[in-house]
């Protein structure tokens, strides 16, 4: 299970470093308003889709809370089929869908895992509700 604060789901951008770093300064900036995920990851650690209203908890490296999201889109669609005005809403500089596709399957090949054209790709949207704890008490982290 993905760890939990305040009762919300966190939501981990990209790997931790510089890639977690810039994601959440696009999404506090209002730039990132969606995230590209591989259905896989929901089975391998036993967890549901988000759905739309659901709020959840960005977090940094360490799983501190940077700010809270509220989902208004949810779709599971395969890689070949993701559209370009999702891609342009993740907010990364990407301009084309060729060089968003390009740079995804790079960053999951990395990961380990090798997306083909069928791979299932869940897109959510989002919208910044508010950057910082937001009010919620992040002394009830649990994981």
């Amino acid at each position: 299970m993905w760890p939990r604060i305040g009762g919300l789901r966190s939501l981990a951008l990209g790997t931790p470093g510089e890639l977690r770093t810039t994601l959440n300064t696009l999404v506090l900036a209002g730039v990132k308003t969606a995230t590209a995920g591989l259905i896989s990851e929901y089975a391998e650690e036993n967890e549901e889709l988000e759905h739309v209203g659901e709020r959840l908890a960005l977090v940094d490296d360490h799983d501190a809370l940077v700010g809270v999201v509220e989902v208004t889109g949810v779709e599971v669609v395969p890689f070949a089929d993701v559209p370009w005005d999702f891609a342009r809403s993740e907010g990364e500089g990407d301009r084309s869908i060729e060089e968003w596709r390009g740079g995804h399957r790079a960053y999951w090949a990395r990961q380990g895992t090798q997306v083909d054209d069928d791979t299932r790709i869940v897109c959510i949207r989002f919208r910044l509700i508010s950057a910082g704890d937001g009010g919620i008490s992040t002394g009830d982290l649990s994981t």
